[in-house]
């Protein structure tokens, strides 16, 4: 197995703690629609949270929340309609970005809520 495919499994199962230590309900992993990958969907109080994670080594030269372009939002959008349409919610549905930085031996997680209203 790839070591960055390791490395971003890591992250996610380290994502996914961070958020149920923090109140979060784990609602759908790995969410596919189409030809998008939602990471983590979760539930805190009345919103949904679609929650993409980006895990990188501190040697990374691009910052893990830029990766997230234009064209991956309007994916994640879609994806994130299709599943509050086929499980009938009305629900507010807020996407994030939890970014998990390896340096060294140690991870550091950031979580970006309402990440995507930085990039209209």
């Amino acid at each position: 197995m790839a070591k960055h495919y390791e490395l971003g499994k890591k992250g996610e199962a380290l994502a996914l703690t961070y958020l149920k230590e923090k109140g979060y309900q784990i609602l759908e992993r790995n969410y596919r629609y189409r030809k998008a990958e939602i990471d983590i969907i979760a539930q805190k109080g009345t919103f949904i949270s679609i929650i993409e994670v980006k895990t990188r080594s501190s040697n990374y030269l691009k910052s893990p929340q830029d990766a997230v372009n234009a064209k991956k939002i309007g994916l994640l959008v879609q994806a994130a309609d299709n599943y509050v349409y086929k499980n009938d919610l009305n629900v507010e549905v807020r996407f994030d970005i939890v970014v998990v930085l390896k340096k060294k031996k140690d991870f550091f997680i950031q979580h970006i809520e309402d990440a995507f209203l930085y990039f209209t």
